[in-house]
C-alpha cells in the first residue's frame, strides 16, 4: 500500500482481501518483540508466584484473543474500513484530530521505550553500566540512544517495506532465541533451588519457578493482576479497535483468532522465557533483577546473539511504531506529508529514549495506553452493534452534518477522567479499569447520542444502509466463487540454490535449538555462545537470500507476495 492509501475512506474491494496465512504470519511475527524482553523480566520483579504467572497469563491472553476474534475482526470485516476512517464516519473530523494527537503521543513514547531497549544492548559493547533509573547516569548512554534513534528514524522514513520484510525473516529466529535463552540459564536456576538437581517433570520445573524465578513476595499483586495485564497489554489494538486497519483485509472474521499465535507464542511463551532469563542472569551476576536492563539479561543468556536479539527486537518494534505515530500526526494536516511528520516524531521519540524510565515503567504505560483507547473502542462497538438493536440510527452525527460528534468527545474525556479518579483513589487497580470504563462509556455514549439526535430517522440512513448491504452481497458472492489460492507460484520451478538456501536456513534454526538443549544438559554453557552465533549468522544469510529470491519470483509471475501492512493499526 502507498502512504496515500493508509487513510482511505472507502471500504476496500474484495480483490484486496488476503488469505489466512497473511494473518497467521503477521500476528506470529509482530508480537515477538522488544517489549517481551522487558515485560517478562518485570513480572519477576513484581513478586507474584509461579502459579499466578503460568495460569494468569493463560487466562489473560485467552481474553485478548477472544476480544480480537469476537469484537475487532467482525467489525473490521463488516465495514472494511480503517479505524481512522470508521471513527471519522462515527465521530467526525474534529474527533479524529484529537484522537490522532493522543494516539501519536502514545506511540511515540512506546517507540522511545523500544529504542532504549536496543540501546541497552549496544551499551554493552562500550562497557557502559546498565541504565535502569528514571534518568541516564552515563552521558555515553545518551549518545548511544541518539545514534540508535537516528538509525531507527531513518529506516522508518525510508525503509519501512524493507524492514517489514526483514522482520519476517527475523521472526522465527527471535521466537527461538527466547526458548534457547531460557535453556541456557535454567541450569543456574536449578543449582539455586534447594532439593532440585535436574528437571525430570513439570513438578520439578514448578518448584524451580516458585522458589527461584517468580517468588511470591507481594500481597497486593497476584493472579488477577497478571491476567488483567495480559488482557490489556494490547488493548489499543483489540479493545481499542486499532487492528481494524489490519483485519479489514481478512476474508473472514474468524481470521481474528490468529491473534492466538501472537498471544501464546509472543506473549505467553516469550514472557515466561524472558522471566527465566532475567531470574537466571540475576543469580549469575549476584544482583537484583531490577538492576539489569534487557541487554544485560540477553547477553548473559546468549552472548553476542543476545545483543543481536535485543537490538533487532527493539529495532523492528520501534520502526513501525514511529511509522504509526507519523501517520497519526500527518492525518492532522495532509500538507505535512508522512515523511516530514515521521522525522519530527522520530526526533521527539529519540529524545524520550534517552531516559531509561520509558522501559522500566513499561507495564504501567502499556496499561495506560490501552485504557486511553478503550472508550473509543466502546463507542465504536456501541454504534456498530448496539444502536441497530435498540432503535438508534448508526452514523447519526454524520447525517446531521456535524464535524464533531460531541457525544463521543464527552464520553471519551469523561471516561478518562473517571479512570484517573478510580485509579488514584485506590478503588480499582489500573489493570482492572477496563470493564467498568467500557460499561460506563457504552451507557454514557448511548444516552448522550439519544439526547443529541441518534433516535431520529434520517432518509440518508436508508440509502446508505442499502448501498452497504449491496456491497456486502457483492463481497459474499466474490468470496463464494473464489477459487483456492492460485498455484501459479508452483508453475516455475524453484532454482536449486534457493531450495538449498531454504534448507540451510531451517537447519540453522534446528542447530540453534540443539545448542540450547546442549547448554541445558551441560550446565557449563558459555563455550556454546560461539556455535550459536555461527548458526545465527548462517540463518540470516540463507533465510534472507531465500526470502528475496522467492519475493522476486512471485513478482515476476505477477503474483505479488501478499503481506498485510500493519502500519496504520
Amino acid at each position: 500500500m502507498s502512504s496515500s492509501d493508509e487513510f482511505e475512506s472507502q471500504p476496500i474491494s474484495p480483490n484486496k482481501l488476503q488469505p489466512a496465512r497473511a494473518f497467521a504470519g503477521s500476528y506470529a511475527g509482530e508480537h515477538v518483540a522488544g517489549t517481551e524482553f522487558v515485560i517478562g523480566a518485570l513480572f519477576v520483579s513484581w513478586g507474584v508466584g509461579a502459579g499466578d504467572i503460568l495460569v494468569g497469563l493463560l487466562l489473560g491472553n485467552l481474553l485478548a484473543v477472544l476480544t480480537w476474534g469476537l469484537l475487532t475482526a467482525p467489525i473490521a470485516t463488516d465495514t472494511r474500513l480503517t479505524l481512522y476512517a470508521y471513527l471519522e464516519k462515527i465521530a467526525g473530523k474534529g474527533t479524529i484530530k484529537l484522537y490522532s494527537v493522543v494516539n501519536g503521543i502514545l506511540f511515540s513514547v512506546l517507540a522511545g521505550a523500544m529504542i532504549t531497549v536496543s540501546a541497552s544492548a549496544v551499551r554493552i559493547l562500550l562497557d557502559i553500566p546498565p541504565q535502569v533509573g528514571w534518568f541516564p547516569s552515563d552521558f555515553r548512554f545518551v549518545l548511544v540512544a541518539l545514534f540508535v534513534g537516528a538509525v531507527v528514524v531513518f529506516m522508518a522514513v525510508k525503509g519501512f517495506e524493507k524492514l517489514a520484510a526483514f522482520a519476517e525473516v527475523c521472526a522465527p529466529w527471535m521466537i527461538l532465541m527466547f526458548i534457547v535463552g531460557a535453556l541456557f540459564l535454567l541450569p543456574a536456576l536449578i543449582e539455586a533451588t534447594p532439593g532440585i538437581s535436574s528437571i525430570s517433570s513439570f513438578l520439578d520445573f514448578y518448584t524451580i519457578a516458585n522458589e527461584s524465578i517468580w517468588i511470591k513476595t507481594s500481597e497486593e499483586v497476584g493472579f488477577w493482576h497478571v491476567a488483567a495485564f495480559a488482557w490489556v497489554a494490547n488493548l489499543a489494538m483489540h479493545g481499542g479497535m486499532g487492528d481494524m486497519t489490519l483485519l479489514r483485509f481478512a476474508r473472514y472474521s474468524k481470521y481474528g483468532f490468529f491473534s492466538a499465535l501472537g498471544m501464546f507464542i509472543g506473549h505467553y511463551m516469550a514472557w515466561i522465557c524472558a522471566g527465566i532469563m532475567g531470574a537466571g542472569a540475576a543469580i549469575i551476576l549476584s544482583t537484583a533483577i531490577t538492576s539489569l536492563d534487557p541487554g544485560a539479561v540477553a547477553y548473559q543468556a546468549l552472548g553476542t546473539c543476545g545483543i543481536i536479539a535485543v537490538i533487532i527486537a527493539g529495532w523492528t518494534t520501534s520502526n513501525p511504531t514511529i511509522y504509526r505515530a507519523g501517520l497519526a500526526f500527518s492525518s492532522l494536516n495532509p500538507k505535512w506529508g508522512r515523511e516530514k511528520s515521521t522525522i519530527v516524531v522520530g526526533v521527539v521519540t529519540t529524545i524520550i529514549a534517552c531516559f531509561p524510565f520509558v522501559f522500566s515503567q513499561l507495564l504501567g504505560f502499556v496499561g495506560i495506553m490501552g485504557l486511553m483507547m478503550a472508550p473509543v473502542g466502546a463507542i465504536i462497538v456501541a454504534e456498530h452493534w448496539l444502536f441497530p438493536r435498540i432503535g438508534l440510527t448508526r452514523y447519526w452525527s454524520l447525517y446531521k452534518g456535524n464535524t464533531t460528534n460531541f457525544a463521543a468527545i464527552i464520553t471519551w474525556l469523561t471516561a478518562l477522567a473517571l479512570s484517573y479518579v478510580l485509579e488514584r483513589s485506590g478503588v480499582f487497580h489500573l489493570f482492572f479499569l477496563l470493564v467498568p470504563i467500557w460499561l460506563y462509556s457504552t451507557v454514557t455514549y448511548c444516552l448522550l447520542a439519544i439526547a443529541m439526535g441518534a433516535k431520529t430517522a434520517y432518509p440518508e440512513s436508508v440509502i446508505a444502509e442499502e448501498i452497504e448491504a449491496n456491497r456486502k452481497v457483492d463481497e459474499k458472492s466474490y468470496l463464494k466463487n473464489l477459487r483456492p489460492d492460485s498455484v501459479a507460484g508452483l508453475q516455475t520451478k524453484t532454482p536449486l540454490i534457493v531450495s538449498v538456501a531454504s534448507l540451510i536456513a531451517i537447519a540453522s534454526l534446528i542447530a540453534c535449538l540443539v545448542i540450547g538443549v546442549m547448554a541445558f544438559q551441560d550446565g557449563e554453557n558459555s563455550q556454546l555462545h560461539t556455535p550459536l552465533l555461527v548458526a545465527t549468522i548462517t540463518y540470516f544469510i540463507t533465510a534472507t537470500y531465500a526470502y528475496l529470491a522467492n519475493s522476486n519470483k512471485a513478482v515476476v509471475e505477477n503474483k505479488p507476495v501478499t503481506s498485510v501492512n500493519v502500519s496504520g493499526s
